[in-house]
Order: structure tokens, then sequence, then C-alpha cells
């Protein structure tokens, strides 16, 4: 069901791969400009280079085996949002900045999931994906407390085959709603272990069987690989069709927005407090 929106023009930009301190950092330097008023509601498209192991606001440091992730050559980066860890690598990720009133995610958490999923849903489908966003029902995802992100959907996450695809967070401040999402394009969901701290090697491998068993990637969702330019196309079909926005790519971040990433990639998102925060 698509609802009854007011017809709105949203920002779009598409960026090329950065590190996961600038990620972060651009994310947050637009929320600012939404909530100044000084850009419009802005839907964001991004990889990561390298593969930089995020965690949730409030995640435990201690999940993290820094030797491990040393070796495999990967960053770390403290998300604003929360939720628990996930690997950027292989995939591509969004994100949706706009003000709490902005009809599209109004209402509490769980209610802006709902609203937006209906975008994501609408996009993945334009790929062939069999895709669903349910609320859950069995308890599992709010009582969940393993480190990694795509063992367990959350209310409205996108999954199929009842296996989880794209996994989402969000954070509300000063007004402003940012959630941001990794879609996996292919690979092995469960590399991710290979960055976390377990008691022993048999604990790693189950919960690599886990991830590899409850998450899915999109070329494994569609039994063949879809570029990242595709993806892109489709989500922003998919935003525009069930979310009633017109996008326009014409403005990207302006030199405010880029001097203030700038600026909080070296004071917050590098530095070992933010990010090894308890």
């Amino acid at each position: 069901m698509i609802e009854n929106y007011p017809p709105a023009l949203w920002r779009v930009i598409i960026q090329r791969a950065a590190d996961g301190p600038t990620n972060m950092a651009i994310d947050e330097a637009i929320a600012e400009a939404v909530g100044a008023g000084l850009v419009p509601p802005t839907l964001r498209f991004y990889a990561w280079e390298p593969a930089c192991l995020s965690l949730g606001y409030s995640q435990p440091v201690t999940d993290v085996d820094f030797d491990r992730l040393n070796r495999q050559g990967w960053d770390v980066v403290r998300r604003l949002t929360g939720g628990r860890a996930i690997l950027h690598v292989d995939e591509l990720t969004y994100s949706v900045v706009a003000p709490v009133n902005e009809p599209r995610v109004e209402g509490g958490v769980v209610e802006s999931y709902r609203r937006l999923s209906r975008g994501l849903l609408a996009g993945l489908e334009r790929v062939g994906a069999s895709v669903h966003a349910e609320k859950s029902t069995d308890g599992e995802a709010h009582s969940f407390k393993g480190p990694v992100c795509f063992e367990v959907p959350s209310d409205y996450e996108i999954t199929v085959q009842g296996r989880k695809l794209l996994g989402s967070a969000q954070t509300r401040r000063n007004g402003i709603v940012l959630q941001h999402g990794a879609l996996p394009l292919f690979g092995d969901l469960g590399r991710i272990c290979d960055a976390l701290y377990f008691d022993g090697e048999d604990e790693r491998e189950d919960a690599q069987a886990r991830v590899r068993q409850r998450a899915i990637t999109l070329e494994e969702a569609l039994g063949e690989e879809i570029s990242m330019a595709r993806a892109v196309r489709a989500l922003m079909a998919g935003f525009c069709e069930a979310l009633k926005l017109s996008l326009d790519d014409e403005s990207p971040l302006t030199p405010e927005e880029i001097a203030r990433a700038e600026e909080l990639r070296a004071t917050k998102y590098t530095s070992q407090e933010w990010t090894e925060r308890n």
C-alpha cells in the first residue's frame, strides 16, 4: 500500500567509496545541515574502502578483536546510530536524513522504519527480489544480545526467505532523523566474525554458521550479481514510487557540509576516545 504523502523534493547524493570515519562524518554533517534548514531532506548512497567494522553507538568495544581486525586490514568506526556490529564490504549503504515532522519519518522509531521500508521494498522488488518487511513476532529481535547485526532482523527490516537482507539503524536528535542501512551485494557474511572477540574458535565458527544461515546477500537472493549502480537506480526509483518523492541530483554536498565532515572526521570519528567509548 502506497500512503498518501504530499509530494516532496529531496536531495540525492551518490558518492564514491570512502573510509569509515569519512562516511560517518558525512552523515552527521548532513544531519546538522538539514537540522539548520540549510539543505533539504537527503537520501545518500555510498560504499566503504577499505572494509570497515562499524559498532553501534552503545555497543561495547570489547566485542572487537583488534589483533584479528588489524591482520585483516580492516578499519573500525563507531556509528551515531544504535544496533550491533556490521562489516561494511561488498555492499551498498544508504542514509536518510529528514526532520522528525517529515511525513515519511514521523512517528516513533518503529513507525518510521515501517515507512522507509516501503521505499526499500519497492526498490528491491525492481531487481527481482522477493522481499518482506514485517514487525517481529517471536521476540528474538528485542532480546538479542549477540555482537552481529545481521544475525537477527529487527522490526520492519528487509528479509528474503526468512533471512535478513538489509540491516538498518536510526538515531533522533535535535529534531532530525538519521537512518542508514547496509545492503550486502555479495560475499561471505560470516567474515565479520573474523574481527570480533570470542572465547574460542568453536564459538567463532558457531557464530559464523549462524550468520550465514540467518542472513543473505542480494546475489544469493537473486542467483545473480547486481552491480552497485543498478542497485542505486532501483532503490532511488523505489523511494520515489513508494514515498511519492522527487529526487534532486543537482545539489551535491555544500562546501559547509564538506568542511564540517572533515572536522568531524578529524576530531571525532578517527579518535580513540569516540571509537573505544563504553
